[in-house]
């Protein structure tokens, strides 16, 4: 199964299994026998690259110091035998939880670097008792946890990239069940995203980079700006990484996760202490004061509780704070935000995620936005969804600051709108993150989303960041016209409000409006509004020219990503993409170009997986199967078995669709027949009468009842009396008085209305009682009852039965025969098949996808012109005259009615009221 699969697996069963402990509690339980798991695995590497043996490895014990030392320079720590991951599971049932702890307990004597390693498995090592009532019960979980995990790949660079999925899965689908705890160890992935593309592109130029996260939390967000990063150096070693978390087990999960992720230990420097309260002072613990040195890194990047507590008291002198004034007591917001500041070298970059009330909140926070402002320190404002982080709803911002600036303006934008809805959360979309970005980078003016607002405007507005006042993204209200309303005909500045489509296509507004009466109102020149669209020159050139921009796309992408499949830079990749897409879009203005990016994204994603299988197992990965392996209840306990088989890059759907087409169409249309068999059923069970329906059908009326039509109708067919059957009745019960062979062919040649020749002899010319009755069968079975009788009905019932389960038949015994087909032709492919294949998996849809942009825009475009239209068809004049000639008809109906002197009394008002 692919890292995703693998991820969503492991995260069912590890939600099943935790029971009542809580999902905050969990995930360090989980995450740290990962870790170990990964600590385990990269030792034996290690080992077995050095030439050990299975036998030298099981020999390994803390009394060979001389094999201990060495392994300790090598990865930076030992794990004895007894200890090892692997170990652990081939002891099977006598696994035991002293196991673990004596395990974690033997890690900590053995650790070359201290400030990386040690106390990581604190968390782990103290909740184990948590995992059960007893040591039995115990054992049962961590034995459970083991095995669930046993699978996860950690061998090779890809393997990084598979582990660090899985643990960022992992991280963020406990963040959502952990409610507001999430918000201590979780930047959702898509803001820490938007968060590292930003700081990636200031930093692209540089050679080695130094990041810093005061509040790391699981680390994810340093993470994600170190990949984002690395995409522009071609050494990643060349990344230094910063952390500081006050929460142990949240520090914890910082440091497992930047070791994963093969960061090497002399660029982890890592802290477990107050932000506030205690400031990054780096220097050697042996010699804490004279080896003092500032930290001043190329970026910050931060995530902070949002408007905690803190003790300003007596920090005035804090050179963190001394330039711009102290946050209040009640709202360290801007305390996080200045010391972020501070520790930023002069060409650097910090953003940071904070409650919108930092940007108008008044009081010792206006002062310090104000000393912000005016020393120009602020790059960028970006406003956030609301409900896109765990466990909160509030609106954030992401606000991007610099030391030093060329430009003295700020950048504010709108991004509120931008996201889907994912269960109760928002999310942003990559096309979103992409927008941002960009808006970011390019620093321009977009309409209802981003402005560049000078620092007068912002003095104007006494230092209110606010985004509304600089920002208006509000849609626009929808205006009624009074004279269209009244009259009916398009006023002209409506249909001037789709100008952008007409200056597109000059000739179209012409063919669909016709002005009235020289009046600033226009009528429909046509009823078949999307037919005269498409029909229209411009939009056919404009159509014409798209294609022909995108002829060569699919020859582009066969080149970038199959030719080059084992050898291009996959994190690289989808910008290249994007950046021929967007290149070949600059002439279309009409087409969302954020749009077609998403279209991009959304593909790459599966796109992505396969060529990291492809890198990373060879070319030779595209012809393998795997085992299916499904959960299903085994003697009542749920357990693992192989269903099938799947492709490990290439879909059998996909195979059997460009290979097996014949067999699959033999396939398809069975199953179309079975539908109109199954079809053709229930309406014969809506033709039943109840007595029927009470004999013929299941308890819940839904299906017929085989043995009872079979019954029904054998007793239709025994009522059957043509001279043919009666005749043969009339011989078997003659057979019954033990006629002599004389008496029987004298019989016969008596009675020539039997078709005596159909029916297989006796070796002496009489006939057997057998055959007779096989033969009265076949009478039966071809008697013709009258159409639409009820005979009639139970013969269609019991055909459509009986191909009914015939068909189910073959279609099983085919579906299994093209199941098998399919995965023989996968493991034969050639090369060139293959690639064929992956065109229609990979650049196929790529291309459909691209093309229905332009359909997009002019499908909008058209139901733009049909809703004008709707929307003064019926005027309020003709509604009213219909109304009025509705009221008199009404009054007049009501003339002849009779009643007594009441009635009349009652129905004359009425008729007053409806004539008035």
């Amino acid at each position: 199964m692919n890292k995703q699969q693998l991820a969503n697996k492991i995260w069912q069963s590890a939600n099943q299994m935790r029971s009542k402990i809580e999902a905050n509690e969990y995930k360090d339980y989980i995450i740290g026998f990962v870790f170990y798991k990964f600590l385990s695995d990269k030792e034996v590497r290690f080992l077995k690259e050095n030439d050990f043996t299975e036998q030298d490895i099981a020999n390994l014990t803390e009394a060979d110091t001389e094999t201990v030392d060495f392994i300790k320079k090598g990865v930076g720590y030992f794990i004895a035998y007894p200890h090892l991951f692997s170990t652990w599971i081939d002891k099977g049932s006598d696994f035991d939880i002293a196991d673990v702890r004596d395990a974690l307990s033997a890690f900590s004597r053995n650790i070359e670097h201290k400030k990386v390693f040690e106390g990581i498995f604190d968390t782990l090592q103290t909740g184990l008792s948590k995992l059960g009532e007893n040591t039995g019960s115990q054992s049962k979980a961590a034995s459970s946890l083991i095995h669930l995990i046993k699978n996860i790949p950690m061998d090779g660079k890809q393997d990084y990239d598979v582990l660090g999925f899985i643990y960022e899965y992992l991280l963020g689908m406990f963040a959502a069940n952990a409610g507001k705890k999430a918000g201590e160890f979780y930047t959702p992935h898509e803001v820490s995203l938007l968060m590292s593309e930003i700081v990636a592109h200031h930093l692209r130029d540089r050679d080695k980079i130094e990041i810093y996260d005061p509040t790391s939390g699981s680390g994810s967000l340093l993470i994600n700006i170190g990949q984002s990063v690395a995409r522009h150096i071609d050494d990643s070693n060349n990344i230094k990484y910063y952390a500081q978390e006050l929460k142990q087990n949240t520090y914890n999960l910082t440091r497992m996760n930047l070791i994963m992720r093969g960061v090497l230990p002399a660029n982890i420097v890592t802290r477990n202490a107050d932000t506030l309260e205690d400031d990054w002072p780096y220097f050697n613990d042996a010699d804490p004061i004279n080896s003092y040195e500032t930290l001043y890194v190329d970026a910050v990047v931060s995530n902070p509780p949002y408007s905690q507590e803190w003790e300003p008291k007596n920090k005035e002198s804090d050179p963190r704070y001394a330039r711009f004034g102290l946050a209040p007591k009640g709202k360290a917001d801007f305390a996080f935000l200045l010391h972020d500041l501070y520790h930023l070298k002069p060409d650097g970059i910090m953003t940071i995620v904070l409650p919108h009330g930092v940007l108008f909140r008044g009081g010792e926070e206006e002062n310090i936005r104000k000393n912000l402002i005016e020393a120009n320190h602020i790059d960028a404002i970006i406003g956030l969804p609301a409900n896109i982080f765990f466990g909160t709803g509030i609106p954030t911002v992401i606000m991007v600051l610099k030391q030093k600036r060329a430009d003295t303006d700020i950048l504010i934008i709108d991004a509120s709108k931008g996201f889907i809805k994912v269960g109760k959360d928002n999310q942003l979309q990559a096309s979103d993150i992409k927008k941002i970005t960009d808006a970011v980078i390019n620093r321009e003016n977009i309409d209802k989303y981003a402005s560049v607002v000078s620092q007068k405007k912002v003095r104007e507005q006494n230092y209110n960041l606010n985004i509304p006042r600089y920002v208006d993204s509000s849609d626009d209200a929808q205006t009624w016209d009074i004279y269209a309303t009244m009259f009916g005909g398009i006023p002209q500045h409506e249909i001037e409000s789709l100008r952008q489509y007409w200056q597109a296509f000059p000739s179209l507004k012409d063919s669909l409006f016709t002005q009235t009466d020289n009046t600033p109102y226009f009528g429909l020149t046509t009823k078949e509004i999307e037919t005269r669209i498409y029909d229209n020159e411009d939009i056919k050139a404009f159509f014409d020219h798209y294609h022909s921009t995108f002829v060569s796309f699919s020859d582009y992408l066969q080149a970038e990503l199959i030719d080059n499949s084992t050898t291009l830079k996959i994190s690289r990749q989808e910008n290249v993409l994007a950046n021929n897409i967007f290149e070949r879009l600059q002439h279309f203005k009409l087409i969302d170009k954020y749009a077609a990016y998403q279209s991009l994204d959304d593909l790459w994603q599966q796109i992505m997986t396969d060529l990291e299988i492809i890198q990373t197992e060879s070319f030779a990965a595209t012809k393998k199967v795997n085992p299916h392996m499904v959960i299903k209840k085994v003697n009542g306990k749920d357990k693992e078995v192989q269903e099938g088989w799947v492709g490990h890059i290439l879909p059998f759907e996909l195979v059997q669709q460009q290979l097996l087409a014949d067999d699959l169409q033999q396939l398809k249309d069975k199953e179309s027949r079975l539908g109109t068999v199954a079809s053709e059923l229930e309406a014969l069970i809506d033709e039943l009468d109840e007595e029927q329906k009470e004999s013929l059908l299941n308890d819940s009326n839904s299906s017929f009842l085989v043995n009872e039509v079979n019954k029904a109708l054998k007793s239709a067919y025994a009522d059957i009396e043509t001279p043919e059957v009666v005749t043969l009745n009339a011989y078997l019960a003659f057979l019954d008085e033990k006629p002599n062979k004389l008496e029987k062919l004298e019989f016969v040649a008596n009675n020539t209305i039997v078709n005596w020749q159909d029916i297989d002899a006796n070796k002496d010319g009489t006939y057997g009682k057998s055959k007779i009755n096989a033969y009265l069968k076949t009478l039966q079975s071809t008697h013709q009852f009258v159409d639409d009788s009820d005979e009639a009905r139970l013969v269609q019932i019991s055909d459509l039965l009986d191909e009914e389960k015939t068909l189910k038949s073959e279609i099983k015994e085919d579906t299994e025969a093209l199941h098998q087909k399919t995965k023989l032709t996968i493991e034969a492919l050639t090369d060139e098949k293959v690639n064929d294949l992956l065109n229609h998996k990979w650049i196929v849809p790529l291309v459909q996808a691209m093309a229905q942009l332009a359909d997009d825009v002019v499908s909008h475009l058209t139901l733009q012109v049909q809703a004008l239209a709707d929307k003064y068809a019926d005027t309020y004049t003709d509604t009213i005259s219909q109304l009025n000639t509705a009221e008199n008809e009404l009054a007049d109906l009501l003339d002849e009615l009779t009643g007594n002197e009441f009635d009349m009394a009652g129905l004359q008002a009425f008729q007053t009221l409806l004539k008035e």
